[in-house]
């Protein structure tokens, strides 16, 4: 199954509804299992999206290399 990628604030947003329905007790236990598997994809994608900005800012406060054309 092929899904766009989602954006950071997409993912964060979805996985905030997760939280609060799982918080809410209201779901089967089925569905319960179901929504903590798509949480912990979503904090997959959160948690790449911050890896790969912080590397991105550190890559920009590095000085630059004078051997590098």
């Amino acid at each position: 199954m092929s899904e766009r990628e989602l954006t950071f604030e997409e993912a964060r947003t979805e996985l905030e509804r997760i939280v609060a329905q799982l918080e809410s007790g209201q779901a089967t236990l089925e569905d319960a299992l179901a929504l903590w598997r798509r949480g912990e994809e979503l904090l997959r994608i959160c948690t790449g999206q911050l890896d790969a900005a912080q590397g991105a800012i550190e890559e920009l406060g590095r000085p630059p290399d004078p051997d590098r054309p």
